[in-house]
């Protein structure tokens, strides 16, 4: 008896990563998988920047606290 992956080749119906709702679809399945990695790449990449946001956010709060406040007379 052959490898699985060559069973999968001689009959790629039966390979699970086909099938879409049940149903023998590569067309269709590709596409989802696509769609997946896509949307995937999407949320690492909002992470990052939501990160990025929170680092900018701190950098500016500490900047704010260092800088000398101005009194309402006018003199530092």
């Amino acid at each position: 008896m052959g490898e699985w992956s060559e069973y999968i080749e001689d009959f790629p119906e039966e390979n699970p990563a086909n099938l879409v709702n049940g149903h023998y679809n590569p067309t269709e399945a590709a596409r989802l998988r696509a769609v997946d990695e896509k949307n995937r790449q999407v949320a690492q990449q909002s992470q990052a920047l939501q990160r990025k946001m929170f680092e900018m956010a701190a950098e500016a709060k500490s900047a704010s606290t260092k800088t000398t406040k101005i009194k309402p007379d006018g003199k530092p």
